[in-house]
């Protein structure tokens, strides 16, 4: 009954006129920046974090989480249109939504994908709220040496998730750690690393850091593409699925659903590890698996399912326990932060407004994208038209605007530049960008969590491994790291003695 009473606060913090708009703003963003290929919602969200520093937190959070479950669908328009992934979750897409568009059957394909968002928002918006609260209770016996030793394991986990050597991982995080802790010692009051420049006393900002590393470095990135692009033809008036359509896709709604979601708790679960599996078991439970790849709807509908169902799943950590299980939750973290607050088990008591409010907007969201994705296809092709010569001047300038409109400092403008031409060649190099940003925002707080338990318990370093709870988290940052170093180990064994 608690939950029911719960989501019942949090529809009426969602249905607030302010709530309402920045929900719909929120949606019909994400869904832009996912059907422009390049973006993504990483990008977009790093670009718009300053707009919401002058409304409410709740009403931040709200937006910020429409523009990530509108960028999972809007990813499909663009896969199944033009065979070119919006947003990486949709990769998958392309194989058998494309095919359908080809055959004349865009509109089934776009609007399973609409109906199968929607249908998968509803059922994880209350898997969400039952699931958060006792998640919440757990983690109330936390103290310092805990949320020390939960930040190492949030920082292992992306350095786990690494696409590349684990080793540039471990630069990246590390070089994130040493800016985090620029700025004035909380303990001591002394500068630290600040070079005579005042503004820098109270730290390297977040904003103009991930502005430039995913929004400067994405545009010169994008520079260097060509991108060709043929439109599929669509009938808006058979966007509705038929009745074979429907029953060929229900099932595996359902599962991507409940896949997506929990999938979406682990970290490093999230939306393209969840696509990708529906898909496998869809194909592995179809009666017909020869008919995958050449434009089966489960192929579409599924995968689809799946990774807008892991968007709510990927936020139980965030807010329960405080820890990002993705580069976009790492984001969320920094708006919450920017707001002075701290997401953990306190947050649900004491911001349920903003707990609660942004369980219920998921729902309010995935109905908006319901009603308003089907109408405006049309409007989304055209977009798509598009030349990237004209959008990236737009985004630079974008970038520009919301740094210095933050503290009104040309400092700001000079680091999101330096950060942008950093991101440029650490991704050209094949550097990972996630830790470094996760080790910033969590940076002065992994400090403050290290320096309070020692000094509660004399200096002691061992109570991070007496106290249960603490060591298990270390046990599983260290099994996560040596997970990778271990046949990176092999590697090297073998080759000394091939050389030899």
């Amino acid at each position: 009954m608690d939950v029911i009473a719960n989501l019942l606060h949090g529809f009426n913090v969602a249905i607030a006129p302010m709530n309402l708009l920045v929900c719909f703003i929120g949606v019909f963003v994400g869904t832009l920046i996912g059907v422009l290929p390049g973006i993504g919602p990483l990008g977009a969200i790093a670009l718009l974090l300053p707009s919401t520093f002058y409304i409410p937190p709740e009403s931040a959070l709200i937006m910020l989480a429409g523009i990530y479950y509108g960028a999972m669908y809007g990813g499909s328009t663009t896969s199944i249109l033009v065979n070119i992934p919006g947003e990486a979750a949709s990769v998958i897409t392309c194989l058998d939504g494309h095919q359908m568009a080809k055959q004349g059957r865009a509109g089934p394909a776009l609007g399973i994908c609409a109906f199968g968002s929607f249908i998968g928002g509803t059922i994880t918006v209350f898997l969400l709220a039952a699931l958060a609260p006792p998640l919440a209770r757990l983690a109330l016996r936390f103290g310092p040496p805990e949320y020390f030793s939960l930040m190492v394991l949030g920082l292992s986990v992306l350095v786990y998730l690494a696409n590349g050597p684990v080793l540039k991982a471990l630069v990246t995080a590390a070089l994130g750690m040493v800016l985090g802790i620029i700025g004035t010692d909380v303990i001591s009051g002394r500068s630290r690393f600040t070079f005579g420049l005042f503004e820098l006393d109270d730290g390297i900002g977040i904003i103009p850091v991930v502005m430039g590393l995913f929004g400067i470095s994405e545009v010169l990135l994008n520079i260097e593409k060509k991108m060709e692009r043929s439109i599929a033809a669509v009938k808006l008036k058979g966007l509705l699925p038929s009745l074979q359509d429907w029953k060929e896709s229900l099932a595996p709604i359902f599962r991507g659903t409940f896949l997506g979601f929990f999938l979406g708790i682990l970290p490093g679960g999230g939306s393209i590890i969840s696509s990708f599996a529906s898909y496998a078991m869809e194909k592995k439970l179809s009666r017909a698996p020869e008919k995958f790849g050449h434009g089966a709807i489960a192929g579409v509908a599924g995968p689809e399912t799946a990774n807008n169902a892991a968007t709510s799943g990927a936020f139980i950590p965030l807010l329960t326990i405080g820890i990002p299980t993705n580069a976009v939750m790492a984001l969320m973290l920094g708006a919450l932060v920017i707001h002075g607050l701290q997401p953990g088990p306190l947050i649900m008591k004491e911001q349920p407004a903003l707990f609660w409010g942004t369980i219920a907007s998921m729902y309010i969201g995935n109905l908006m994208l319901l009603l308003l994705n089907l109408p405006f296809i049309g409007i989304w092709v055209q977009i798509l038209k598009v030349r990237y010569t004209i959008l990236f001047p737009f985004i630079i300038l974008f970038c520009l605007i919301g740094v210095f409109g933050v503290n009104y400092s040309r400092l700001d403008i000079w680091i999101m530049l330096i950060f942008g031409v950093c991101g440029y060649v650490m991704r050209k190099l094949e550097y990972e960008l996630a830790p470094l940003v996760l080790a910033l925002i969590l940076g002065p707080m992994f400090e403050s969590s290290l320096r309070q338990s020692l000094i509660i318990f004399n200096g002691n370093p061992l109570v991070f491994f007496t106290r249960p709870i603490s060591a298990a988290f270390l046990l599983g940052a260290l099994l996560l790291l040596l997970s990778n170093l271990l046949p990176w180990m092999r590697a090297r064994k073998k080759y000394l003695a091939d050389a030899d």
